[in-house]
């Protein structure tokens, strides 16, 4: 029966047989098989066909479509012509948001005609927007397997156990909190995978299960289990892990069959000794022995009881992972080091906390002028859940360079505006880490920002001093306002060496930028008088008044105006002092120049703008691997003393500036291209937002054309500030000027000779470098390289937990994400041949990768694996029969056993 269910989901190929119409430019119809897919366009290509080949469509049996296609709600309605299917798969997940991020499909239901489809066995629905069951389904009658996770179902329908025939049922990451008590009637049951929910109870039905061999119940909120579970006597798999357990049955220690049991982060402080007997249970990230949780004053760290979580998150474009939070409190760290510590009583109720980091965009993410981004974003849900007493985070971050007229805070979105946390900055575990304390959850970042001097105005007066530079001070008299106001002072020193440069040694001099600013709209009812320090050089013994300019800024910097006739400037030996209503930028300049408002606004931009050089290197063992960087200009050396041994490549381009947060994109030009289905390409172009302290590098792979027979490639990257140009010469120089006002740099890429693998059926992962794999043995079937090619592309971010299920360390994904971050394919590749490598040698390897992906949720990749071993095994069959040392008889039942 298993065998039978494995191959409903089987992938076919374009050979034999193929009726297709021209105007498809690659789907086609294989035989029985309809796989459309992996094609922007599956469903108009669907559609099409019904109408040009239909008597051929009506009688697929097998049938694959996107979710994600803007078509299928058209697509649905014709579905149900199709009487002979029975696979169909409707995923959505084929889509990427601007994080790397699966999307999910569209589907909120099916028309209630799938129903009439009464040969289908296997119905795949995951990542699309179910929330509620379609009842349809509940009409199949031959359903066998189904798959409904990464959807958002509250509750199955009561009269879900009228599915007598189904053998596998997967609702995964979905949203329910009980099950009905008719899933004790699913006699055939051998697979149930209800992991990532909210379920708090199960009922005693499930115990009904009697076929039941693998039950998959991690990360939901169950704090007990029945006993009735002690009734499946064909279990072999029980995973509880990640809940909310005080306690299990010493029943299940009498299981037969069982040979698995993970309980690992729950709430176990006791165990009965029959469960810990068992050589296959896994219990660590429990307080064993434990008694009750403490919290010692002034300090987060609880005792031994609370539940110390050790999690493993996927990285910014890798979606969404969680950790369980009890009414007892707890601590958590993340190996991105970030820290949590929720104290007791912070939770009234079991909470999940589903946890993200993500790559900043400039459209959502505003930074205000001269403020550093130190971190990546963190997104921490349920949002708006409000805890009852404070949730303390600490995050590390890279510290500014100019640390004296910089703070550190750690910034939060409300949905609406961002807002800055009180933080201090402590050092924990050997890192600078940003300590904030909060009461719900939403997004935050560090940043660092110009150190920010506020205070509450009465209306008795007071006075606000710089502590960047004491001399600045602000008075506010007697009588300055009815109400008291919040008021906040920043001060930006000046370089003298900016100044020099862009005044072209005219003697100007400006004191240190001041920006005030309040939380009222109205002006102040008295005059407010602030002081600034006379320009370096500048003293009473030298000054000329007629020099010196008072200019009044916008709060954005784009407008300067010169106010030194509308204010009084009342000088001492080395104060400057004047008298405002309102509040904004100010700027004291000291220079000959009349118009000095356009110099002050050149000066201001250059102080935004950092100085940066663009580097395009070859790994030198795989030179189809270019690794790109922006790097600001004193780190240049140290970068590329740290790359050498590994990677070769031109001199590092001309000096350039950039702004904090600005978008450049990489384009490969004459004869050098990338694979355009990446979620960061823009028109054929790689996309990059330069923060000065963030690392912009990414490592992308090259092909060229497969006509050049063996010729090296001379093709070169230019890189381009702001929008996508429109038009770019194909026999473009390395340097460009003049109109193409866009253009930052360019650097030569020299591809060697084409690898003869590339020269077939181009692929978008061509251009990868790794030994030769044979997995398997020659009666089963082998893997090989090309098809963990094509494995790797459907892995997407679930690409860390298969790794730990197929059995490596947490160290070696962490290294795998690491050495190749900001390239989502290449971390996938590296951990399945890391793995192959290692297990080249084992010949049941190839099963062990089957059972990681569907530990993983991942079943549909599992059944590619096994189509590409049954038809090993088929061909290796038909040969051995044709060179006459098997019966013809006995392969015939070999092909009759598989059916």
């Amino acid at each position: 029966m298993q065998k039978m269910v494995d191959l409903l989901s089987l992938w076919g190929n374009c050979g034999e047989g193929t009726l297709g119409a021209p105007a498809l430019a690659g789907p086609c119809l294989a035989g029985n098989r309809l796989n459309l897919d992996v094609y922007p366009d599956g469903c108009c290509h669907f559609l099409r066909l019904l109408k040009e080949q239909r008597e051929e469509v009506v009688q697929v049996e097998f049938l694959r479509l996107s979710s994600n296609d803007c078509l299928i709600g058209s697509t649905l309605d014709s579905l149900p012509h199709l009487q002979h299917l029975k696979s169909l798969v409707l995923k959505g997940g084929h889509a990427r948001d601007r994080f790397g991020s699966c999307q999910r499909g569209s589907l909120t239901s099916l028309p209630q005609d799938f129903g009439n489809l009464k040969c289908l066995t296997h119905l795949d629905l995951s990542f699309n927007r179910l929330s509620t069951l379609p009842s349809c389904i509940l009409h199949l009658p031959s359903l066998h397997v189904l798959l409904v996770s990464h959807n958002s179902l509250v509750a199955l329908p009561e009269d879900f156990g009228c599915l007598s025939k189904l053998t596998f049922f997967s609702a995964m990451k979905n949203q329910l909190t009980d099950l009905p008590q008719s899933i004790g009637e699913l006699s055939v049951l051998q697979t149930l995978d209800l992991s990532e929910n909210v379920l708090q109870l199960l009922p005693e039905e499930i115990g009904n299960l009697h076929n039941c061999k693998e039950l998959v119940l991690s990360g939901n909120y169950l704090s007990s289990i029945p006993d009735s579970l002690a009734n499946l006597k064909s279990l072999r798999e029980l995973h509880l892990h990640s809940n909310f357990l005080v306690t299990v049955p010493a029943s299940l220690a009498s299981l037969p069959n069982l040979s698995r049991l993970d309980l690992q982060n729950n709430c176990l402080r006791a165990v009965p000794a029959e469960i810990q007997a068992l050589p296959f249970v896994d219990l660590h990230g429990n307080p064993l022995g434990a008694t009750e949780p403490s919290l010692q004053t002034g300090n987060c760290k609880a005792s031994a009881a609370v539940c110390f979580a050790q999690l493993f998150p996927h990285s910014a474009q890798h979606g969404v992972d969680c950790f369980p939070v009890t009414s007892e409190g707890c601590e958590v760290v993340l190996p991105c080091d970030i820290h949590f510590c929720f104290p007791p009583g912070a939770a009234s109720d079991p909470l999940q906390i589903s946890f993200q980091l993500l790559e900043p965009d400039p459209q959502w993410v505003k930074l205000r002028h001269h403020d550093v981004l130190l971190s990546r974003v963190l997104e921490l849900q349920p949002h708006g859940v409000k805890f009852q007493q404070m949730v303390q985070i600490w995050m590390p971050f890279v510290p500014p360079q100019i640390l004296h007229q910089h703070e550190v805070v750690v910034r939060t979105f409300s949905g609406q505006s961002w807002s800055d946390l009180r933080t201090r900055v402590e050092r924990r575990r050997g890192l600078m880490m940003a300590h904030c304390s909060v009461l719900h959850f939403s997004w935050f970042l560090v940043v660092g920002r110009l150190v920010q001097d506020e205070c509450k105005v009465p209306a008795e007066g007071t006075l606000l001093f710089s502590s960047v530079d004491p001399n600045i001070k602000v008075i506010f008299p007697p009588g300055v306002t009815k109400e008291p106001r919040s008021v906040k002072m920043q001060v930006l020193q000046v370089p003298a060496k900016e100044i020099d440069e862009i005044t072209a040694s005219a003697g100007c001099r400006a004191s240190p930028l001041l920006c005030l600013s309040q939380d009222s709209v109205v002006d102040f009812l008295n005059p407010v008088t602030i002081q600034l320090p006379l320009p370096p050089g500048v003293t009473g013994l030298n000054l000329d008044l007629l020099r010196l300019r008072l200019l009044h800024g916008d709060l954005e910097g784009q407008t300067w105006d010169d106010i030194t006739n509308q204010v009084v400037l009342n000088c001492t030996h080395i104060y400057v002092m004047f008298e405002v209503t309102h509040f904004s930028w100010y700027w004291l300049w000291y220079t000959t120049k009349t118009y000095i408002e356009g110099i002050a606004k050149k000066v201001y931009e250059r102080l935004r703008l950092y100085q940066v050089n663009f580097i395009a290197l070859q790994r030198k063992k795989d030179p189809e691997q270019v690794l790109l960087q922006c790097v600001p200009k004193h780190k240049v050396d140290p970068v590329l003393e740290r790359l050498q041994n590994r990677y070769q490549g031109p001199e590092p381009s001309d000096m350039v500036e950039m702004f904090e947060g600005e978008q450049f994109f990489a384009a490969f030009e004459r004869g050098i291209s990338i694979d355009m289905d990446r979620p960061d390409c823009v028109d054929g172009r790689l996309s990059f937002i330069f923060y000065s302290h963030l690392k912009n590098m990414k490592e992308v792979y090259v092909t060229s054309p497969v006509d050049r027979k063996g010729q090296a490639v001379k093709g070169q990257v230019s890189f381009y500030r702001g929008a996508v140009p429109e038009n770019i010469p194909e026999d473009a120089s390395r340097r460009r000027k003049g109109a193409d006002s866009l253009w930052l740099a360019t650097l030569p890429i020299k591809l060697p000779q084409l690898k003869p693998r590339c020269n077939e059926n181009p692929h978008p992962l061509c251009g990868f470098s790794f030994p030769p794999l044979n997995l398997g043995n020659a009666e089963t079937g082998y893997l090989t390289q090309a098809n963990l090619l094509s494995i790797a592309r459907r892995v997407g971010s679930d690409w860390q937990t298969i790794g730990l299920n197929l059995g490596l360390t947490y160290q070696q994904i962490e290294r795998i994400g690491q050495n190749n971050r900001d390239d989502l394919d290449k971390q996938i590749l590296g951990m399945l041949f890391s793995w192959a490598q290692q297990n080249s040698e084992d010949p049941d390897c190839v099963s062990k990768l089957i059972t990681a992906m569907k530990e993983s949720g991942r079943r549909d990749i599992a059944d590619e694996v096994e189509t590409i071993i049954d038809l090993g095994r088929q061909k290796y069959s038909e040969s051995i029969r044709r060179v006459g040392l098997e019966p013809e008889s006995s392969t015939e039942d070999s092909a009759i056993a598989m059916m």
